[in-house]
C-alpha cells in the first residue's frame, strides 16, 4: 500500500460518502447492513491486491457477520435488533484484529482486552504514520509525486473553508451591498445548508480516517504472533492447593446445605408455592434472580481459582477437579430451580420480553458451567474465553430464531386458550410489542378456533398497533435505506385484516387512546392503563 497510498484514501473516502448517504436523516434498516459489507469487501480487495491473504480460522467469521448483519433489518424486537448491532461489530473486531493470525481460538480474555486497545491505537496513529512512510518509500524508490494527488488539495479546503466564512460575515457586516451580493451567492447555490455540509464533510473524513486506520491494522498488526500467557501465565499459581480446596470445599458444603434444606421447594412445585404464605410472585421471584447471581459469581470464582491455584500433583489435580464437578452440579440443581421458579411465574401471569430472554439465558448459562468443568478436566483451561464467546454467540443467535416478540404473541394466547381463563389475556401487553409480533397477531385472528373473548382483544391490540403506525409513518416517512423486513411483513398483514380492524372506532377524547369494539367495549391502548 506504501507504493500506492492514494488507493488507500481514496477508497476510505468513498466509504464515508457512502456512510452519510447511507445513514443521513434516515432510520437504521438494511443501511447498516450494506455500509459494513461494504466495508468488508473494500477491505478485502486493499488486503488482498497488497498479498495479504487472511487466515483460514479467521474466515470463519465470515457467516457469523452475514448472520448478525442480516437480523438488523429482519427482526426489530430491542434485545434482537440490539445484540445483532453488538456482534456484528464484534465479529468485525475479532476479523480484523485476528485477519492474519487466525487464532482468535485460543485467545484469552487478557488477549481480548490487550488486542482492542492495539486496535484503538492503531484508529488514531496508524494513518499518519502510514503517511510519512509512505512518502518516504516513495522518496527512497525515487517516485515522483502524482500530479493528481489530491490531498494537498483537500487539506487546504478544509483550512480555507471556515477562515473564508469567518472573514466573509465580517465584510458583510461591514458593507450592505456586500451583504446583499453574498447572500444573492447564498441563495443561489443554497449555501444556506453550508454549515450543514461541512458537518458532513468532517464526519466523512473521520469515518474514512478510522477506517484506513482499521484497514491497516488488518493488514500490519494481526498476525497473532504471540498472545498474552500462552509462554507462560500472565499471573503465575500462586494459591496453595489447601487454601484452594478450603474455598471450593466450603462453597460446596453450602451449596449442599441449601439443596438438601430446600429441595422440596425446588422440586415440589405448585404444591409448596403456599407454605409458609408464599404467593405465586414470592415462590417465583423472591429466590430467581438470587440464584442466577449465584451461578454467575461462582462460575467466576471457579474460573479465578483455576488460574492461581497450584496443582503440583495427580492427586491434588484429581481432586481439585472432583471440587470443580461438585461445585457445578450443585449450581446446576439451582439453575434448574430457577428455571422451574420462572415457568410457575409464566403459567401465572404469562410471558414478557424478560421472562423470555432469561429462560434462553439459563440454558447457555448452564452449558457453559458443563463447558468449563469439562475444560477443568481436561486441562484445557485456555479455552475458557472460547467457551463464554461461544456461549455469548449461542445467546444472540437463539434470540433471533426463537423471534422473541411473536413468541410471546403465540405462547400467551396458547396459555390463555389451555388454561381456559380468556379473560386474563394482557392484550395491552401487545401493544407495547414490535413490528415481529403483527403476523402472529394477525395469524391468530384469522384462526377459526379463537374465542369470542380473545379474538376481540387481539382485534382491539391491531387495531391500537395499527393506529400508532398511521402516526409514525405521518410523521415520517422512510426511504429505501431504511428497509426493514419486518416493517414490511407487518403492513402487508394489517392491510390483509383491514375490513375487520375497521369495525372497530377509535376514542381519541382521553389518555390514553381506546379501541371502541362495535358492541361499545373499550380496549385502552396502553398497557399501563391498568397500574
Amino acid at each position: 500500500m506504501k507504493t500506492n497510498p492514494n488507493k488507500l484514501w481514496i477508497i476510505v473516502l468513498v466509504l464515508g460518502w457512502l456512510f452519510d448517504f447511507l445513514f443521513w436523516e434516515n432510520a437504521p434498516g438494511v443501511n447498516f447492513a450494506i455500509f459494513w459489507t461494504a466495508c468488508l469487501i473494500a477491505g478485502f480487495y486493499l488486503l488482498l491486491s497488497n498479498g495479504h491473504r487472511p487466515h483460514p480460522a479467521t474466515l470463519l467469521l465470515l457467516p457469523l457477520f452475514g448472520f448478525f448483519a442480516a437480523i438488523t433489518f429482519i427482526r426489530s424486537e430491542p434485545m434482537t435488533t440490539f445484540l445483532a448491532y453488538t456482534f456484528t461489530m464484534f465479529t468485525l473486531t475479532i476479523f480484523t484484529v485476528t485477519y492474519l493470525g487466525g487464532r482468535w481460538m485460543r485467545y484469552t480474555l487478557a488477549d481480548y482486552v490487550s488486542k482492542s486497545f492495539s486496535l484503538v491505537g492503531s484508529l488514531l496513529i496508524r494513518p499518519i504514520t502510514f503517511a510519512a512512510e509512505a512518502r518516504k518509500t516513495q522518496t527512497e524508490a525515487g517516485v515522483q509525486p502524482s500530479k493528481y494527488n489530491f490531498m494537498p488539495i483537500l487539506r487546504g479546503l478544509v483550512i480555507a473553508i471556515p477562515i473564508v466564512m469567518i472573514f466573509a460575515s465580517l465584510l458583510a457586516s461591514a458593507d450592505v451591498v456586500f451583504n446583499q451580493r453574498l447572500e444573492d451567492l447564498v441563495d443561489a447555490f443554497k449555501l444556506e445548508n453550508l454549515p450543514e455540509y461541512i458537518f458532513r464533510l468532517i464526519y466523512i473524513l473521520f469515518i474514512g480516517y478510522g477506517l484506513s486506520g482499521i484497514f491497516l491494522h488488518a493488514a500490519n498488526a494481526s498476525q497473532d504472533e504471540k498472545l498474552v500467557g500462552e509462554e507462560k501465565p500472565l499471573v503465575p499459581a500462586f494459591l496453595g492447593f489447601i487454601e484452594s480446596s478450603i474455598v471450593l470445599g466450603s462453597v460446596v458444603a453450602l451449596f449442599a446445605a441449601f439443596v438438601v434444606i430446600q429441595f422440596q421447594y425446588f422440586f415440589g412445585g405448585t404444591t409448596n408455592i403456599n407454605v409458609e404464605g408464599y404467593t405465586y410472585a414470592d415462590y417465583a421471584r423472591k429466590g430467581f434472580g438470587e440464584l442466577v447471581a449465584v451461578a454467575f459469581f461462582a462460575l467466576m470464582m471457579l474460573l479465578t481459582l483455576s488460574g492461581i491455584t497450584k496443582r503440583e500433583t495427580e492427586t491434588q489435580r484429581k481432586t481439585y477437579s472432583g471440587l470443580g464437578i461438585a461445585l457445578v452440579g450443585l449450581l446446576l440443581v439451582m439453575l434448574v430451580s430457577a428455571y422451574q421458579r420462572l415457568n410457575l411465574y409464566e403459567v401465572a401471569y404469562g410471558f414478557s420480553r424478560l421472562r423470555t430472554y432469561t429462560h434462553v439465558f439459563l440454558i447457555w448459562i448452564g452449558l457453559l458451567l458443563i463447558t468449563t468443568i469439562v475444560l477443568e478436566v481436561l486441562h484445557k483451561e485456555r479455552m475458557f474465553a472460547f467457551a463464554m464467546l461461544i456461549a455469548s454467540f449461542g445467546f444472540a443467535i437463539s434470540l433471533p430464531i426463537l423471534n422473541v416478540d411473536a413468541f410471546i404473541v403465540n405462547q400467551n394466547i396458547q396459555r390463555e386458550l389451555l388454561g381456559g381463563n380468556t379473560e386474563a389475556l394482557d392484550s395491552q401487553y401487545f401493544i407495547e410489542l414490535s413490528d415481529d409480533a403483527v403476523p402472529p397477531l394477525v395469524k391468530a385472528l384469522r384462526s377459526s378456533t379463537l374465542p369470542d373473548t380473545v379474538h376481540e382483544k387481539v382485534t382491539a391490540a391491531l387495531t391500537c398497533i395499527r393506529y400508532d403506525r398511521d402516526i409514525q409513518r405521518n410523521d415520517r416517512e422512510y426511504s429505501w435505506q431504511s428497509f426493514h423486513f419486518a416493517r414490511v411483513n407487518a403492513d402487508k398483514a394489517l392491510a390483509s385484516v383491514q375490513s375487520e380492524l375497521d369495525t372497530f372506532t377509535m376514542d381519541e377524547s382521553e389518555y390514553p387512546t381506546k379501541a371502541v369494539s362495535p358492541d361499545g367495549e373499550e380496549f385502552p391502548c396502553s398497557e399501563y392503563y391498568y397500574d
